[in-house]
């Protein structure tokens, strides 16, 4: 089951696991310069505002309708990261897994390949929460995305035109997998009572930031270079309940459209990267020691970026696109867990 709560995505599977719930939340933030330097994780900016599809049928296209699901705003070249959160068992002091696949255009975001139902090693095309907290763009080499970035559908930017050669789907779709029940119990116990006063809140729980017109589609498209490392996969493929699943398709409006459909004005554009950097707030490098990273790909990495794009075209589709260098930048880790003292290198 999907419910909209407070502009996030609720995912729940009742029937698998009470603990089994996960919140998506798309995330507002500074698009990078698209420059082929790699930029550190920038802020979030506060959620954009979803609205369900079927609240206004009929002022949304057609083709909206019979893909259901939640529609949102952005402005052309606005940047957005995705946020992971599952639910926390009380009793085992532990967040239940899910796996996750994120498409853009009916393109897988790790892999570069068409849209498939299920999950695939070899290469992995999907994502594990809570060991993924969020994911800002395409994996295009280990360690490195390109930032996601709102362009016109059916003006070549995006990753489904350059990789399909057609303007077809646009917007995001997201499947949601949660590990069986009784792989979930055996290897998270419950915890003895003595040991339950230590809990506190999970990293899932924590946020560590500041701060009918189908031609007006928008998709989204490789943008500038960003460090994240998408996790492999620590669990076993068959650990994966198959059976159960959700997914959710999330349509992008343009501000004009979504004025036009909802009546309301969408939020205010955020800083350029320059601007914020030069005032001094933070960026943010995330890093678990623990998890090894999947490797890019070659598929994405082929990909032009919208900046590389518009070169090609003698445009200039990203304006204040000017290079800046983070100073302010914050590590940021797993929070711990209870009483556990980590091992780190030595």
């Amino acid at each position: 089951m999907i419910e909209l709560k407070h502009d996030s995505l609720a995912f729940s599977f009742p029937d698998v696991h009470p603990s089994a719930t996960l919140n998506i939340t798309f995330q507002r933030t500074l698009r990078i310069p698209d420059d082929d330097k790699t930029y550190p994780l920038p802020p979030g900016l506060g959620a954009f505002p979803l609205r369900h599809v079927d609240d206004f049928a009929d002022n949304v296209p057609g083709m909206w309708l019979e893909h259901g699901g939640v529609m949102m705003p952005m402005y052309q070249a606005e940047a957005l990261w995705l946020r992971f959160s599952a639910g926390m068992d009380q009793e085992r002091y532990a967040n239940y897994p899910f796996a996750i696949k994120v498409a853009t255009g009916k393109i897988d975001a790790v892999t570069g390949k068409d849209w498939s139902p299920g999950i695939h090693r070899d290469p992995q095309d999907y994502m594990v929460a809570p060991e993924q907290p969020w994911l800002d763009g395409y994996c295009v080499e280990r360690g490195t995305i390109r930032q996601f970035v709102a362009m016109p559908l059916g003006e070549g930017y995006t990753a489904e035109e350059q990789i399909t050669g057609k303007a077809e789907h646009g917007g995001l779709q997201i499947i949601v997998y949660p590990m069986k029940r009784d792989v979930f119990e055996r290897r998270f116990p419950k915890l003895p009572r003595s040991e339950m006063r230590y809990a506190s809140k999970a990293l899932a729980g924590e946020s560590y930031f500041c701060c009918s017109m189908p031609e007006a589609e928008m998709g989204l498209a490789p943008g500038g270079r960003m460090k994240q490392e998408i996790y492999d996969d620590p669990f076993n493929l068959d650990d994966w309940d198959l059976t159960k699943s959700s997914r959710c398709f999330i349509h992008l409006a343009n501000s004009l459209v979504w004025q036009a459909i909802t009546g309301k004005a969408p939020p205010y554009p955020p800083p350029t990267a320059a601007e914020y950097t030069r005032v001094g707030f933070p960026w943010f490098d995330y890093y678990d020691e623990k998890q090894t990273a999947v490797d890019g790909s070659s598929i994405l990495a082929r990909l032009l970026s919208v900046f590389g794009m518009g070169k090609e075209k003698r445009r200039n589709p990203l304006p204040e696109n000017e290079s800046c260098e983070p100073v302010n930048v914050k590590r940021l880790r797993p929070q711990r867990v209870g009483d556990a003292v980590r091992e780190g290198t030595f």
